[in-house]
Formats: C-alpha cells, sequence, structure tokens
C-alpha cells in the first residue's frame, strides 16, 4: 500500500510538472524579452539611476550582480547584529559575530545554510526583512544570470547580453512575488502557520505547559520552496508540522521546488528558437532526476544495517506521516535542486543511502538544479559534451550554431574545476590543520570516525554547491566552520556566475554557423544520453577518491 501510494504521489508530481512546463516556461521567455516596464518598476530603475533600455556587456552585468549581492550580505549582516533593539525581536539577543556572516553569506548565496535554530534565535523583523527578502532576490539573481547566458547563444555578434537591474526586477515583481502570494494562501488553507503570536503558552492534556512558537511561516516557506531557497522558520524545516502539516502540502511543496528549474528549459527553448533544445535538456535532468530517486529509495527499502533490520525498515529520521518513499521523494528533489529543505534527516539515512544526497549535489545540482543555476549549470556541462563529441569525430565544436573554441572551453572548464576544489579543500583542511582539527573532531563531529568525515564532506558539498542541507550530527556553529563554510558559500556561488556571464559575453559575440551535414545535432536522443554520461563521468572522476573515505567506507563495512 506504501508503494502504490507512493507511485500515484511520484505520477501526481509529474502530472503537475508537466502541466506547468509550457505555461511558466513561455511566461518566462516572455518576461525576459518583453520591452515593457511596468510602473513600480520604473520607479526602481530611477531610484538606482538605471536605464532599462541600456544593455550591459558582460562585465557589466557581472558588476551589477556583485554590487548589488555585496550589499545584501552586509545588509543582512547588520540586520542580525541590531536585533536587539528592532520590533518584533521576541527577546532574542544580537547574533554573534561568526554567525551572522555565515547566515548573511548563506541566504545572499541561496544556500540558507543554517548553523542556529531559527524560532530560538531570529526575531521577525530579520526572518521577514533580512532572510525572506534575500530568497526572493538571490533566486532572481540566479534567474537573471541564466537568461543572460541563454541570450549569449540566442544573439549574433552583440557586445551586450541584457540588463542586470531589468533582469533582477522582473524576476523578483513578474514572477517570483505573484507566484508566491498565490502559493502562501495555498499553505495557509494548508495549514502553514501565518501570524505575528510569538510563543503562546498551552496546557497538554497531562497537565503541563509547553510554549508553542507562531510566526509568519508561510509567506516565507512559500519563497524557501519557490525560489529553491531551503531555509526553515524552524529547526525542522518541512518536517515541522507548523511549515508542512498534511501529505498534501507535502506534495505541493515539491512541486513548488521543481517548477522552475523544470520549466526553464522550455524558456531557454523559446530564447534560442528551437523548442528541441529545450526538450534535449529537459531530458537530461528528467533522466538523472528518475535514476537518483530510484537509486536512494531501493537503498532505504533494503535498509541495510542491523538497526533498520531490527526495526523493521529504515525509518530513523524519518516521519511516520510521510514514510520511507515521500521522504526519499523530497531528499532527491531536494538535493537535485540547490533548495536544501528536508522533510526528513540526511545524516539518519543508511551509508549508502546518506550517500546519494550527497552525490546529487556533487553532480553540479544541475537535475534540475537551483532557480537558474541549474540550467547554466547544465548549458555548460553540454559545451563539454559537444567539445567531447567534436574530438571524437574530428570536427570543430559547435553548439547552437556556436562555435566551441579555446576561450569557450577554458571557461566551461574553470567552472567545472570551481566548485571540487572548494569541496575538497575545505574538507581536507577541516582535518590537516591541527588547531582546527582538534576542534572539528572534538566540539563539532557528534559520531566520530567514518561518519565524522562523512558529516564534514557534507557540510563543505552543501555549501559549495550553495545547497543548505546538512548531516545533522555535525555542530556548525564554530569559529572556524562558520568562517571556511561562509567563504566557501561566497565563492561557490560568484566564481561560476562570473564564469558563466564571460562565457555568455564570448558566446554573444560570435556570428552563428550555418548548420551543415556535419554538425552535431544536439536535440536527439544520442546526445541526451552523452551529457548525462558527461555529467556523471565529471563527478566520479572528481570525487570517487573522497567517497571511499567517507560514505562508500561505512556502506561497505
Amino acid at each position: 500500500m506504501d508503494v502504490l501510494f507512493a507511485v500515484l504521489q511520484a505520477a501526481t508530481l509529474v502530472l503537475i510538472l508537466v502541466l506547468i512546463y509550457r505555461p511558466l516556461g513561455d511566461y518566462m521567455a516572455h518576461l525576459y524579452t518583453s520591452t515593457k516596464d511596468w510602473r513600480v518598476e520604473r520607479g526602481l530603475y530611477r531610484l538606482v539611476g538605471v536605464d532599462p533600455r541600456s544593455e550591459q556587456s558582460w562585465p557589466a552585468y557581472v558588476r551589477g550582480v556583485l554590487a548589488f549581492s555585496v550589499v545584501g550580505v552586509f545588509f543582512v549582516y547588520v540586520l542580525q547584529r541590531a536585533q536587539a533593539v528592532l520590533p518584533y525581536s521576541l527577546g532574542f539577543p544580537a547574533i554573534p559575530e561568526g554567525l551572522s556572516f555565515n547566515t548573511a553569506a548563506s541566504f545572499v548565496t541561496n544556500t540558507n545554510w543554517q548553523s542556529y535554530s531559527p524560532d530560538i534565535t531570529m526575531g521577525y523583523t530579520v526572518q521577514l526583512a533580512g532572510l525572506a527578502v534575500q530568497n526572493f532576490v538571490s533566486a532572481a539573481v540566479g534567474i537573471a544570470v541564466a537568461v543572460a547566458l541563454v541570450r549569449g547563444f540566442a544573439r549574433r555578434r552583440s557586445g551586450t547580453i541584457g540588463n542586470f537591474w531589468v533582469d533582477l526586477f522582473r524576476g523578483s515583481f513578474r514572477l517570483l512575488l505573484p507566484l508566491a502570494v498565490v502559493g502562501a494562501i495555498i499553505l495557509i488553507a494548508g495549514g502553514v502557520v501565518q501570524n505575528f503570536n510569538g510563543f503562546t503558552e498551552i496546557t497538554t492534556l497531562a497537565g503541563n505547559t509547553q510554549n508553542l512558537p507562531g510566526g509568519p511561516v508561510a509567506s516565507q516557506e512559500i519563497i524557501k520552496e519557490l525560489g529553491t531557497n531551503g531555509g526553515g522558520f524552524f529547526n525542522a524545516n518541512s518536517a515541522h508540522p507548523f511549515e508542512n502539516p498534511t501529505g498534501w502540502t507535502n506534495l505541493f511543496e515539491i512541486a513548488l521546488l521543481l517548477a522552475i528549474p523544470f520549466s526553464l528549459p522550455r524558456t531557454f527553448g523559446r530564447m534560442v528558437g528551437s523548442n528541441k533544445q529545450g526538450y534535449a535538456i529537459l531530458a537530461t535532468m528528467a533522466m538523472l532526476f528518475v535514476v537518483s530517486l530510484v537509486t536512494l529509495s531501493a537503498l532505504e527499502l533494503i535498509g541495510a544495517g542491523t538497526a533498520p533490520e531490527l526495526a523493521g525498515g529504515a525509518m530513523e529520521g524519518k516521519e511516520q506521516r510521510y514514510g520511507i518513499l515521500t521522504s526519499t521523494l523530497f531528499a532527491t528533489s531536494t538535493t537535485l535542486t540547490s533548495t536544501g529543505a528536508v522533510n526528513s534527516m540526511h545524516d539518519s539515512y543508511t551509508a549508502l543511502g546518506g550517500m546519494m544526497p550527497m552525490l546529487n549535489m556533487m553532480l553540479g545540482e544541475v537535475a534540475p538544479g537551483g532557480t537558474g543555476s541549474g540550467l547554466y549549470g547544465m548549458l555548460v556541462l553540454a559545451v563539454i559534451a559537444v567539445f567531447i563529441a567534436g574530438l571524437l569525430v574530428g570536427r570543430t565544436p559547435e553548439y547552437l550554431g556556436k562555435k566551441i573554441g579555446p576561450r569557450e572551453i577554458k571557461l566551461a572548464s574553470l567552472y567545472i574545476l570551481v566548485t571540487p576544489t572548494l569541496v575538497l579543500a575545505g574538507t581536507a583542511l577541516s582535518f590537516a590543520i591541527p588547531g582546527v582539527r582538534e576542534d572539528v573532531e572534538t566540539v563539532s563531529i557528534w559520531n566520530p570516525g567514518i561518519h565524522g568525515m562523512s558529516e564534514v564532506l557534507y557540510a563543505f558539498t552543501s555549501a559549495a554547491n550553495n545547497n543548505g542541507s546538512a548531516f545533522a550530527g555535525l555542530t556548525a556553529n564554530t569559529p572556524w566552520l562558520n568562517t571556511a563554510l561562509g567563504v566557501v558559500m561566497l565563492l561557490g556561488r560568484f566564481v561560476p556566475m562570473v564564469l558563466v556571464l564571460a562565457l555568455a559575453g564570448s558566446l554573444a559575440a560570435q556570428d552563428k554557423v550555418p548548420t551543415t551535414s556535419g554538425t552535431l545535432p544536439t536535440y536527439r536522443p544520442q546526445f541526451v544520453g552523452l551529457l548525462v554520461g558527461v555529467t556523471v563521468l565529471v563527478t566520479a572522476l572528481t570525487y570517487f577518491p573522497v567517497l571511499t573515505l567517507g560514505p562508500l567506507a561505512e556502506g561497505l563495512n
């Protein structure tokens, strides 16, 4: 019965995504190609001194992304440090410096890593004015960068790739905000909390007293999922009944976090003038998603290990109301996107089962990935795949009529190398520096040995890929981890963005080459298979050695 329910739930999810793929994808294509501005947008353009009709070169676009994000980090940091004097602080003190930096970097980079318990640390003003606002704008920044890369493929002999401020405001006000308003109303109807009541003291059936937290949860929950952010209002995240009360709200939240990433390939196809190209990218994402989901579900259903076998199933860390298969569907969705929200504790999964969310992030979160970041990550991998195909057949590689020359392949290669470098260097330094190693091993890791290694590896994988989920056995609120993970989040977000925008500028400056009989068709199943293979191969060659020291070693034991 549980398997049948899970299959029906997955089928419903697929139906929802199929129904919204075309209209949402077409709307986003129209949104980022329209020449009309809303009145509120024109007012904002005047406020920031931007001419919406003036397009930017890729360096100017980069400066806009970085300047806006730096201001965001500073604002969220100051807001946390001033919490004690803010209204609706609920009596909470100011956030310490290290944790404030980590949290500011986390939310501005769309990571939403949380080294704290939100419901007993953050007041409503910080949650709304700081964290929820960044949930909107960080998602809009990701989509803007993806659209800029698509313009690079679509344009000919152009020195510009769009206007960052126009893309940012349109993504925020025309896409994310309207969908969030409607979605929040649906969540409230489903029982998600939305109030400013603070803590309410109640008397339990046993006659004891208990304080129940309230707060503007639905308004943050909706953009947390829709923008693939993931930061929970409560420490238990989407396992908390105030954030995720029922089975249908659980399915709705999964659909929310997949909606934009799975619809962006349609936007890509429309903007480059070939829907077939969008379908090829979508098919690649879907294939990786299905393989990951089936593998994780099988590993958790098998429940290898003494404790799961004695308990009759691997239910540790999972909600009884969701069960194994609904938990693995959520876990796959949240780690193959950059969401990081959880309705079960990944640290409590079986050894090999816990490896799958980690592998999902190591793929680069491109199946379908975060809002925007998934699409531009997959397009970079497509450039790599085309280059490899060109080497195999002895022809100059081309993708969508653009030649993939030395400059393009260097930028794509650097993009591929950035995240693994951050993950492996961060993990290695945590165990290599004597003072840091002692602090990590004695203060941070609750589960020493092989699993402790996996917890640290998971943390840096999550930070570098801007995911935000965690193995809960790691205490990350320490000076080293707050600083190191914060720096990794910033570098893992903005260095790839700079490379993507440089690639967009290089492609936009080219003219399109005519299609010939020797041109590789990049919309056929053969190319989809090649792209899947490249995605998996890059991950396997990069991370296999460190996985053998962590989850693989634990699983084989």
